[in-house]
């Protein structure tokens, strides 16, 4: 293979070479479960799911870890304000992390670590970082010294001139800390507070602070050096250069070999965030409550709006690139139901007549498809999947096309035998980005049914794609509902009308 990844470490793209060969380890932060997760959230969450993906394709063993902030400032508020305890802010959440995220079709990781399960390695942790002369404790209170690491400031290309004190949003915006030596120092762990949950340490009772999680979970889960830490790019500075600057200093090693960074989520050219108001839960976008667009939105849709765009580049989310990409699924998912609308009018086996890849060790196409190749050819460029969407949309728009000709003129230009090989390489290459048709939501290729429901939700998807003069689409769908018995009459007055054969 010949995978370049852009290493924020180096600032380039950088051919990728796992430390075991046929293994990768993958670490990825995960959220603060405070509240439930927004698009700028399943962004992330999505990318690293695909580059997961297309490693497992090309071999590797992939092993996959992704945390849970369990305890934090922003936990606590959210606790005291409704009464409960910190574990039942945190676990309702992340419950309605997995709800939410595996609604897009997100995989699991392999494993989800929470801070709160990690106390004793933050502690072994801190204490070897004293030992070395990188930490210090003042009144139960432990701070790294910034200074004593030399290499601080590597990853995000800043030095102690340029940097502010409390960057990041994690500490306190009030006095300055008088028991920090040095205004840049972080806090590694945090004397206890009244009213809040603590925790037995060698300096008395305390918390840990927000760094020190994720370099004590990696050490404990993973080992001293990983193959990609990934994370948003708002992660860059400062939490990602403590990690490496904590990591580092104690074992001589580098935390990960490749620094991989998502662009935010923008609206109006302003981060998403909770913090600035201008989220979009992802739950509330699927299920239509997003007042700007007030329908339920496919989740594959969802995964199409976010893969259309470079994972490193900030993603603007706006009414009009949602109903782009609505319709833009409208047409793969065309494709990707081809078996099922049109197999048996190929002979196609019964068996086959599925939105799903067939005998996978058989039928899975190789490099040697020249559509393989291309695919293959965009993601090895640091994962460009625009470039790989547009392989799938010719696959899937070549065989509306014939589609069209076998329900028009009764035959087909291609033969069923190449026909059959372009619909499972356009199901393998779609899974690889996890973009997947589920026939029961519309048709039954079996028994050509199609409820009034269906029919009525993909009336207004046409009716939407003709106000947008998107006509391919508008006449896809057409012969999507002609293909199971159903004709649309349009009236003169812009009305629609429909009969079931």
């Amino acid at each position: 293979m010949n995978l370049t990844l852009h290493n924020t470490l180096t600032g380039r793209k950088e051919p990728f070479i796992s430390i075991h060969p046929g293994r990768v380890v993958m670490y990825c932060c995960g959220v603060t479960v405070y509240d439930h997760c927004h698009l700028g959230h399943a962004r992330s969450y999505m990318v690293w799911d695909v580059l997961r993906r297309y490693l497992q394709w090309c071999g590797y063993t992939v092993r996959y870890v992704q945390n849970f902030t369990d305890i934090d400032d922003k936990i606590l508020n959210r606790a005291s304000v409704e009464g409960i305890t910190m574990q039942e802010v945190s676990d309702r959440n992340i419950a309605a992390y997995f709800r939410d995220i595996r609604r897009l079709n997100i995989l699991d990781a392999d494993d989800y670590p929470r801070v709160t399960e990690h106390i004793p390695a933050i502690h072994q942790l801190i204490q070897a970082l004293e030992q070395k002369g990188y930490a210090y404790a003042v009144d139960g209170d432990v701070y790294y010294s910034v200074r004593q690491f030399a290499e601080y400031g590597k990853l995000s290309g800043r030095n102690l001139d340029q940097l502010q004190a409390g960057a990041g949003g994690r500490v306190a915006a009030d006095a300055p800390d008088q028991k920090k030596r040095d205004p840049f120092d972080f806090a590694l762990w945090k004397s206890a507070k009244p009213g809040e949950p603590a925790w037995e340490s060698p300096w008395g009772l305390g918390r840990p602070g927000w760094h020190i999680e994720c370099s004590a979970m990696i050490r404990a889960r993973l080992g001293e050096t990983i193959d990609i830490h990934g994370g948003g790019g708002d992660l860059v500075f400062p939490h990602h250069e403590n990690e490496i600057a904590q990591s580092e200093a104690l074992t001589g090693q580098p935390l990960a070999r490749y620094w991989l960074h998502n662009g935010m989520v923008t609206v109006n050219g302003e981060k998403m965030s909770k913090s600035l108001g201008n989220f979009t839960t992802i739950r509330d976008l699927l299920d239509g409550a997003w007042a700007e667009y007030p329908q339920p939105v496919d989740p594959m849709a969802v995964r199409l709006f976010v893969l259309q765009g470079h994972y490193r580049k900030p993603l603007d989310f706006t009414k009009d690139a949602i109903a782009a990409a609505v319709n833009g699924w409208q047409t793969l998912k065309a494709g990707l139901l081809f078996g099922n609308h049109h197999g048996a009018a190929l002979s196609w086996p019964v068996a086959s007549l599925q939105a799903s890849p067939q005998e996978p060790n058989s039928q899975e196409p190789t490099s040697e498809d020249p559509w393989v190749e291309r695919f293959q050819t965009a993601m090895d460029d640091d994962l460009n999947t625009s470039g790989a969407l547009a392989v799938l949309f010719e696959l899937a728009k070549g065989l509306q096309r014939e589609g069209n000709r076998l329900m028009h003129e009764g035959q087909t230009q291609s033969s069923p035998e190449i026909l059959w090989r372009q619909w499972q390489t356009l199901l393998h290459l779609a899974q690889l980005l996890g973009l997947e048709a589920k026939a029961d939501s519309d048709t039954d290729a079996a028994t050509g049914e199609l409820d009034e429901g269906a029919i009525s939700d993909l009336i207004q998807q046409r009716q939407t794609a003709r106000q947008q003069r998107d006509f391919i689409t508008a006449d896809d769908i057409r012969d999507q509902l002609a293909a199971v018995g159903v004709t649309v009459v349009d009236q003169p007055d812009g009305a629609v009308r429909w009969h079931q054969q």
